[in-house]
């Protein structure tokens, strides 16, 4: 549903928000192979608000030199 993966100086920064079907939705956002943050909502509204702040992050990155990388 959503994925997008930033690089800046051999760091990985990805942010993810997947459909788990009856379970909601799944919003994941990690640095360096690492989890920052883990949570299903099954509130189509927290998800809303999650995707606004990772576009927020996103920005903010980008304006810091990070650059979007293809998602493997």
């Amino acid at each position: 549903m959503f994925a997008k993966e930033l690089r800046h100086a051999g760091h990985v920064r990805k942010f993810s928000i997947r459909d788990t079907g009856p379970n909601g939705w799944e919003v994941r956002d990690e640095q360096d192979n690492r989890v920052l943050k883990q949570v299903r909502y099954t509130d189509w509204h927290r998800v809303e608000r999650a995707l606004n702040m990772f576009n927020l992050q996103i920005d903010e990155l980008e304006s810091n030199g990070w650059s979007a990388a293809p998602i493997r």
